[in-house]
């Protein structure tokens, strides 16, 4: 019964930024690089080696997923890695799940934007298919309220420059507590239900083996 619930409520918290119906992309087959790019939650804080999201999407999908996540990295200061990441890795996908530590700052949701925008752009730029995973608007009221929710500008983003948008996984997680190893970390059981998330959303959109391994 739980497994049913909780494959029901996967299928209602991903969509495609600004369209009814997702349009199928071309599949990328397993072997290929994806780069996942992101803060602590990519690297995998506060779940043990092997649990972080990355290394499980490569299990459910047979990609070769490289984790560059950084505990502690903003949207603003990752902007002058990603160039270097994309010549050395050559990804078919970069899944980009950043500006969670630029929130805590404090720094304008409109400045956010526009560093993610200018981090999909690259990505694109190289050739690389664009996934965004929305991240929650860290408010101090939200995580007190136990009630987070996604930051508008992620699908702002997904709309403007037309790529798919995973939302409402990862703030998903952070409202259910027995997810979460504190207040914006998943655990290794959150881990496992994001890389499940992002996997069935790839999957609907095409972008996905259709069996994993």
């Amino acid at each position: 019964m739980k497994r049913r619930a909780l494959l029901g409520w996967l299928a209602v918290s991903v969509v495609l930024g600004g369209c009814g119906k997702a349009p199928r992309l071309p599949t990328i087959p397993p072997g290929k690089t994806v780069l996942a790019f992101g803060d602590s939650v990519t690297f995998g804080t506060g779940a043990a080696a092997g649990e972080d999201w990355p290394t499980l999407l490569a299990g459910l999908t047979g990609w070769q997923v490289e984790n560059a996540g950084i505990p502690g990295d903003t949207a603003e200061a990752s902007r002058a890695r990603m160039p270097a990441l994309l010549d050395a890795h050559r990804p078919a996908v970069v899944i980009i799940e950043i500006g969670g530590n630029d929130f805590l700052r404090r720094r304008s949701a409109k400045a956010v934007k526009e560093d993610v925008r200018h981090l999909v752009q690259a990505a694109r730029a190289s050739g690389a298919q664009v996934v965004l995973v929305a991240v929650p608007e860290l408010s101090l009221l939200g995580l007190v309220a136990g009630n987070p929710s996604d930051a508008p500008i992620y699908q702002e983003l997904a709309e403007e420059e037309r790529v798919v948008i995973v939302g409402e996984v990862f703030s998903g997680i952070l409202s259910r507590p027995e997810l979460c190893a504190d207040q914006i970390h998943p655990n290794a059981e959150g881990y496992r239900q994001m890389a499940a998330g992002i996997h069935h959303h790839l999957q609907k959109v095409g972008l996905a083996p259709p069996g994993g391994r």
